[in-house]
């Protein structure tokens, strides 16, 4: 299962690989020729040397001007470490399998993604001996598909969309209009957009938003998120129950106590203590012996 916006970002392009080549087109205006096929390749770079190069997606895309490598690196801070691996994954698939390696960066970050599109060169000023320039998709060329159309003509771009854009004041009609989307694919690939869209929002408001807008979709609860989702809500359930019983007892609830509660997320755990919370006569009672 996806846990987190970082793997969502780039498989994304696994489920639904021309999405690249379309954002290429249509959000960056990179003429990228249209691919007559695309394959995922193995993402291990690692040599016979005990040192370990991984890529996050990589692409063969098969055209009628040639064979391109894409390779997907999803971005979420500055890493100026990549000064050295990103030349290093391009030059070491290009010897390896002999076609053009692409290096496209995607981002949920505008300060990531003027950071990743600045060239890097190597070499002395005014002798470049190698240049990269990575393509960068982000929330600043993304587009915001808030229209219900929009996101239905495209679902795939609109799920891009949503966990680049899944925040603010914007997010409800960017998530409504996702969420229509859905309804009109295969309930399998609309579960697996649902976790990427659920792994990338960092807004809980936002989340939460979406969360609720999946309840209604009965190929949700299907999913391995829903389980998840299902399990959250009963620890939470839980947690305010505790914290309930003893303020309705009047029984006084220390921030410490408080805290230690609402960080528990052993359902177990918390059942004892909200049968405790009943006949407790203080709340540090509800950890005796612990």
């Amino acid at each position: 299962m996806v846990g987190s916006s970082h793997e969502a970002l780039h498989r994304i392009f696994q489920k639904d690989p021309e999405l690249l080549t379309r954002a290429l087109q249509r959000v960056l205006h990179v003429p990228f020729p249209r691919p007559r096929e695309i394959a995922a390749l193995n993402v291990d770079l690692t040599e016979i040397e005990p040192v370990e190069r991984r890529v996050d997606t990589l692409l063969r895309a098969e055209t009628d001007e040639g064979t391109y490598l894409l390779v997907v690196e999803s971005q979420g801070k500055t890493d100026e470490r990549k000064r050295g691996s990103w030349p290093y994954y391009l030059s070491y698939l290009y010897e390896k399998y002999r076609c053009e390696p692409v290096l496209i960066v995607i981002t949920q970050s505008s300060s990531t993604a003027k950071w990743a599109s600045r060239p890097i060169r190597l070499g002395f000023p005014g002798w470049h001996s190698l240049t990269v320039r990575p393509l960068v998709l982000g929330p600043d060329n993304v587009p915001v598909i808030a229209d219900e159309k929009q996101a239905e003509a495209d679902p795939t771009l609109a799920v891009l969309s949503a966990m680049t854009h899944g925040r603010g004041p914007g997010a409800m009609a960017i998530l409504e209009s996702l969420a229509s989307a859905l309804r009109t694919i295969d309930s399998d690939s609309a579960a697996v957009f649902a976790q990427f869209v659920d792994s990338c929002l960092v807004d809980p408001q936002a989340k939460q938003m979406w969360r609720d807008l999946m309840t209604a979709v009965q190929y949700f609860w299907r999913h391995p998120l829903a389980e998840q989702v299902r399990e959250e809500g009963r620890i939470q359930e839980r947690q305010e129950m505790t914290l309930r019983v003893l303020e309705w007892r009047g029984i006084p609830v220390s921030d410490a106590v408080r805290e230690r509660v609402l960080a528990c997320e052993d359902l177990d755990r918390l059942e004892v203590w909200a049968q405790r919370a009943v006949h407790a006569t203080d709340a540090a009672e509800l950890f005796a012996g612990e």
